[in-house]
C-alpha cells in the first residue's frame, strides 16, 4: 500500500487515535457478540464491557457494531468495514459504486473520498488516489480498502481537494452535502466545494464524474455533460454528472439497479402522447422521472401518458419493462371521500397501498377513512386524467 505523509488535521487527531485503539482491540467485538447472544440488555452490555476495556473502546465498539448492521444491505463486507455516522449516510452503496466504476479504466483521483466506497470500487479496476481533508475519515477509507483487498491500488492523501492537481488522471468527486448544515444540502450552492470548483473540474480535467443528490438543482447547470440518474431497488440514489472522455453521447440517462438496465436520450426529442386509461397503468421508476425520460420510455415501450401533468403511463396490453411498475386496473372512481368510502365498503381489500405523484394526498388520513374488511391486497393510485383527479383501483402485476 502506498503511504503518504499525514499532517495533523484540526479536530481529527483524537478520533484517529480512538479508531486505532479500537482496531487494536478486536477481542471487544467478540465479547460484544457473545453478550448479545446471551440476551444481555444494552445497559448490562456496556457495564460488563467496561470492566474489561477502556471506555473509548467500549463506546466505539457499540457504535461501530450498530453502523455495521445498518450497512449490511449496502455493503457485502459491512461486518468488517469501518464507519462513522456521517460517512455511512453519505457513502455510495456498493452496487451503485460498482456500476459507476465500470467507466473508469485508468488512474483516478477520488476527491472527498469519505469512507472510500467509490474509491474502492474504482480501485478494483484502476489505481486510485483518495483525497479527503479529514484525517479520521481518510483512515477509515484506508482500512476499508484493505477489507476489499484493493490496498495496493489505493493511495490515501490528506488534503483540501481544491488544492490538489490530478494532472491528466480521471477524477471522481462526492462534494460534502453536510458541511455546516443541518440535514443534507440539496442546492448545489450549499455543497462543499461548490459549483465554481465543480465547473472548473469539468473545464480543466480530461474526464470524470461528479456525484450529486438526485434532488439537487442540476438542470441546465452542466452543458455538454451526461447526467445519469441511478436508482437501486426503486429508490433514486444519485445523479452522476459525467464529463470529458467519460461522458456519453446523450444528455440524460436513467439506470435501474440491480438489473443494470439503462435508458438514454434527450427529453426534448420526445413529445407526450395522451390516451385514456387502459387496462394497465404504469408507475415509472424514479430515475426515469428525474431524468425527464418518461416520454422516451413511453415511445420505447408503446405506452402513453394519462395526462400531460402526470408521469403515470397506460396501455391496453401488458408491457414488461424494467423502467416501470405495472398495475392491472380494476376500477376507477372520482377522487372524492364519499365515492371512495362507498367503493371500498363493498370491496374485498384488507390491505391498501396508496400511490400519488402530483395530486396532494395524505395517505394515512385517507386510509383511516376507508373500511377495509377483506383479505386481498390492493393499490389505489391517485392520478389526473384529462385534468381531473381520479382514484384508480388496481393490483400489482406479478410479471
Amino acid at each position: 500500500m502506498a503511504r503518504v505523509h499525514r499532517p495533523a488535521a484540526d479536530g481529527a487527531t483524537d478520533r484517529v487515535e480512538a479508531y486505532r485503539q479500537l482496531r487494536n482491540c478486536p477481542e471487544v467485538f467478540a465479547e460484544l457478540h457473545r453478550l448479545e447472544l446471551e440476551g444481555a440488555g444494552e445497559l448490562a452490555i456496556q457495564q460488563r464491557l467496561r470492566k474489561q476495556f477502556d471506555d473509548v473502546v467500549v463506546r466505539g465498539a457499540i457504535t461501530l457494531q450498530e453502523l455495521r448492521r445498518r450497512a449490511e444491505s449496502r455493503f457485502s463486507h459491512a461486518d468488517r468495514m469501518w464507519f462513522d455516522r456521517q460517512g455511512l449516510e453519505q457513502a455510495t452503496s456498493e452496487t451503485v459504486a460498482r456500476h459507476k466504476a465500470q467507466r473508469f479504466s485508468r488512474a483516478t483521483w477520488d476527491l472527498c473520498c469519505g469512507i472510500g466506497a467509490d474509491a474502492i470500487a474504482i480501485a478494483a479496476r484502476a489505481p486510485v488516489t483518495a483525497v479527503d481533508h479529514d484525517e479520521a475519515t481518510l483512515q477509515l477509507a484506508e482500512w476499508n480498502a484493505a477489507v476489499y483487498g484493493v490496498e495496493d491500488r489505493f493511495t490515501p492523501r490528506l488534503a483540501d481537494v481544491t488544492t490538489v492537481d490530478p494532472g491528466k488522471d480521471l477524477v471522481h468527486i462526492d462534494p460534502d452535502r453536510r458541511a455546516g448544515k443541518r440535514g443534507r444540502a440539496v442546492r448545489l450552492e450549499d455543497y462543499q466545494p461548490g459549483p465554481e470548483f465543480l465547473e472548473s473540474l469539468i473545464a480543466q480535467r480530461t474526464g470524470g464524474a461528479i456525484k450529486l443528490s438526485p434532488a439537487s438543482n442540476f438542470g441546465g447547470r452542466f452543458p455538454g455533460c451526461e447526467i445519469e440518474l441511478i436508482s437501486l431497488h426503486g429508490e433514486c440514489k444519485e445523479a452522476t454528472v459525467w464529463f470529458g472522455e467519460l461522458a456519453g453521447e446523450t444528455p440524460f440517462r436513467a439506470t435501474v439497479l440491480p438489473q443494470g438496465e439503462t435508458l438514454a436520450g434527450d427529453p426534448f426529442d420526445f413529445d407526450p402522447v395522451i390516451e385514456p386509461l387502459g387496462r394497465y397503468i404504469y408507475d415509472p421508476d424514479p430515475a426515469v422521472v428525474r431524468a425527464g425520460l418518461v416520454d422516451a420510455l413511453a415511445a420505447d415501450s408503446s405506452l402513453n401518458r394519462l395526462d400531460d401533468a402526470e408521469e403515470y403511463l397506460t396501455s391496453d396490453s401488458l408491457v414488461a419493462t424494467p423502467f416501470a411498475r405495472a398495475f392491472e386496473v380494476l376500477d376507477v372512481v372520482p377522487f372524492k371521500d364519499k365515492a371512495l368510502r362507498e367503493y371500498f365498503r363493498g370491496a374485498s381489500f384488507g390491505q391498501l397501498e396508496i400511490k400519488c405523484r402530483h395530486v396532494p394526498v395524505d395517505a394515512t388520513a385517507l386510509r383511516r377513512k376507508l373500511r377495509l374488511s377483506g383479505d386481498e391486497a390492493g393499490v389505489l393510485i391517485v392520478a389526473r386524467e384529462s385534468g381531473k383527479a381520479r382514484g384508480v383501483i388496481c393490483r400489482r402485476c406479478t410479471r
